[in-house]
């Protein structure tokens, strides 16, 4: 008898969320990945990371109990989920009672984005530890972003998006969603819309130091020096105000500001910092300007640079200034189902700062590229204790080794995660999530990015065995553990903390009467219920859609909204109810990037790169995504290999550090450039796969003392270095 079934769910692994098909066994094995054709958003496409779920979910090296770590022999032993907790709510106390909360910190990795535990219990453990040494991913990756957003338009969270199923001109910056699929722009499929874009008469162009895959499948592909974007952009606003190419078409404040920022900016002036010649500047911005719809669009390679935030910020000034920001086949701003974050004030940035160098907070996080700094630096404020949220920041923040020492030196340290990695081996307490499989599915944070507006919730695929406890239970009990508080004899922690969520919310809208009539088999499901009801097409909102958890049971493979539609200016937090165009602490920083014009750009820098079968450091344990071209080798131009002296590997030197390393010649970079991948370097690894295909760590070679201004994001990109020959 065939006992298999298949069962559709969400992929987990990046921000596509992407529709898939599963199929298990009697014995709940993963036996096939597909796509799933019935989803209205993804229409079955699939990448390999997706296909190889069920490798990842089963990973033999993967945690399957609570890990305590004896700091005299420096060995590990599994233990029960009772034993890991006592020992958290006796040591962890212990240090914030001797030192005060600001001595212990958070780390929050990227995975925290793709899982509802992440999305609903990580502000438990925020609110536990009562601490401002909060870091995460965040600022290795998209703050400037997040930053340019919630200064221009009051929230950090309202993000515009290109209309890609729409627009007939894209110019896209730093991006590679061919290998990617898509980063703060949810749209799976995203080669699928592109090839669309071109098939229906528009033009797509891309600027990147690389000639990646995107780039291949580009109208244009334009070489640009490394962290120099915002020149080039600085260089189309002034062509957009010199030829009376304007068209504002949304209440803005600070037009005359912007026009005196770009004056000095001029093409000739740009095009020798960016390498980009001044005429193709000059026809850019009339492109963007005489297109009937255009959007811009720039991702991790300009976030990750010395300018980033300036760079995002003239994004979406240009979006603006063509009459694109907020228009169909512009850059728009998706809505989400379900209810999030409500803010009434307008995004304030360095509400604090940092204790040793002072960088600014931005959403309630500090940077990541001083973490090392307030482990190391003695002081009141020190932290001495640590936990860490499905992250392996030494191999993905920068100065990796130095923080990897700063781990060790912890009085105590606590992960959750589902390896034995090079950041959780430093741990004192590892508390290991179920298989994927086993834990529900939403995109609340990434649907907030969606090119489409689109809901879908996925339910477990399998239960949870007699000794297992959900992420989110972890999270709840951790949190208890956090504050000293042991979990009371028949109290679930997490419904009591579920509940007390609910009833406030509630509360809030008005609708206490409300609560028995939500849906769910547990508290988690009613909260998502919560959430949907309350959300913009919700039953308790007075959407015709109705919306609730229910109708999405009744629809398991998503609900299509509908495109995007103009939502300014009532999305507007900002204190004129207008898009600020000129932020001073952004025109602040304009200052400094013309005082930069006088400097001698390096002779070699280094960039990123991203592999389709890989996702930061967490996929390299999958036997399919390892080997071909996902390896960890240096890409370099041939002639820059002549020129050096160069054969097959080379000594590569920052400021930061050395490395030797493996290099791949290849003319799809430009002269001057080199390009190492992010999140490889497991040599010592307990991951099996990974150990065996080792690499390097790139981030031996950023210099966490660099920092772009406004934001506090690491450079990642642009980095000056040396090679010499092995």
């Amino acid at each position: 008898m065939n006992t298999s079934r298949t069962l559709p769910r969400t992929c987990p692994l990046c921000e596509a969320v992407c529709g898939l098909e599963i199929t298990l066994d009697a014995d709940d094995h993963v036996t096939a990945v597909r796509g799933d054709k019935a989803d209205p958003f993804s229409r079955g496409f699939i990448c390999p990371k997706g296909a190889t779920l069920g490798h990842l979910d089963e990973d033999p090296d993967r945690l399957t109990a609570p890990m305590l770590r004896d700091r005299a022999t420096n060995t590990w032993r599994a233990v029960s989920w009772d034993e890991a907790f006592g020992v958290i709510r006796e040591r962890l106390p212990q240090v914030t009672a001797a030192h005060g909360n600001q001595s212990a910190g958070l780390y929050l990795g990227n995975p925290n984005a793709h899982t509802v535990a992440g999305a609903l219990y990580v502000p438990l453990l925020i609110r536990a530890l009562a601490t401002r040494n909060l870091f995460s991913a965040s600022t290795s990756d998209q703050m400037p972003k997040q930053v340019a957003s919630g200064l221009m338009f009051g929230d950090p969270l309202t993000v515009a998006v290109p209309d890609l199923d729409r627009t007939d001109y894209l110019l896209m910056l730093g991006a590679n969603p061919l290998e990617s699929n898509g980063s703060l722009c949810t749209a799976p499929d995203f080669p699928g819309r592109l090839k669309a874009l071109r098939q229906r008469g528009g033009k797509f162009v891309v600027v990147d130091p690389r000639r990646t895959r995107t780039a291949k499948l580009a109208d244009e592909h334009l070489f640009v020096r490394p962290g120099s974007d915002a020149y080039l952009l600085f260089g189309i606003v002034h062509t957009l105000f010199a030829e009376h190419l304007t068209e504002v078409r949304v209440p803005v404040r600070g037009l005359d500001e912007v026009r005196d920022a770009a004056a000095p900016f001029t093409p000739d002036v740009v095009a020798e910092r960016t390498g980009v010649a001044a005429d193709t500047v000059v026809r850019l911005a009339r492109e963007l300007a005489a297109a009937p719809t255009a959007a811009v669009y720039a991702r991790i390679g300009t976030c990750t640079a010395e300018f980033g935030t300036v760079t995002q910020w003239l994004v979406d000034v240009i979006n603006a200034l063509t009459g694109n920001l907020d228009s169909p086949g512009g850059a728009m701003f998706a809505n989400a189902a379900a209810l999030g974050i409500v803010r009434t004030r307008a995004f304030r940035l360095g509400r604090w700062n940092s204790r040793v160098r002072e960088l600014p907070e931005a959403m309630g996080e500090l940077p990541v590229a001083t973490l090392a700094d307030e482990i190391l630096t003695p002081g009141d404020g020190q932290i001495r204790a640590m936990v860490t949220v499905a992250g392996n920041p030494v191999l993905s923040a920068p100065s990796g080794p130095r923080l990897a020492d700063a781990f060790a030196g912890l009085d105590f340290m606590v992960s959750v995660d589902r390896y034995l990695n090079e950041t959780t081996r430093h741990a004192d307490v590892i508390l290991p999530p179920p298989r994927i499989l086993q834990s529900p599915h939403y995109d609340f944070a990434l649907l907030n990015f969606a090119v489409h507006n689109y809901a879908r919730y996925s339910r477990p695929l399998l239960p949870l065995g007699p000794d297992e406890l959900s992420e989110s239970e972890i999270m709840a009990r951790l949190a208890l553990a956090i504050t000293g508080q042991e979990t009371q004899p028949g109290v679930d922690p997490l419904a009591a903390v579920d509940e007390f969520v609910i009833a406030g919310t509630l509360h809030k809208a008005g609708l206490s009467e409300r609560r028995s009539e939500l849906l769910g088999e547990n508290t988690i499901e009613q909260r998502i219920d919560m959430m949907v009801r309350l959300g913009p097409y919700g039953e308790w909102t007075g959407s015709d859609r109705g919306l609730n958890l229910q109708v999405l049971l009744d629809n398991p493979h998503g609900i299509d909204l509908g495109p995007l539609q103009p939502r300014l200016p009532e999305l507007l937090l900002t204190a004129s109810k207008q898009v600020d165009l000129a932020p001073e602490a952004l025109l602040a920083d304009v200052r400094r990037l013309h005082e930069r014009l006088a400097d001698a750009a390096p002779a070699m820098v280094l960039v990123g790169r991203r592999h389709l079968r890989s996702n930061n450091s967490w996929l390299h344990n999958v036997p399919p995504l390892v080997g071909g071209a996902n390896r960890c080798t240096l890409h370099i131009h041939p002639d820059d290999m002549t020129r050096l002296g160069l054969d097959g590997h080379a000594v590569v030197k920052s400021a930061a550090g050395v490395l030797t390393v493996d290099l791949e010649p290849t003319e799809d970079i430009m002269p001057g450039v080199v390009s190492l991948p992010h999140g490889w370097g497991h040599g010592d690894s307990e991951q099996s796969v990974a150990r065996a295909h080792a690499g390097v760590n790139a981030n031996a070679l950023t210099d966490d003392s660099l920092v772009d201004a406004p934001s506090g994001n690491a450079v990642f990109n642009g980095v000056p270095v040396t090679l010499t020959p092995a």
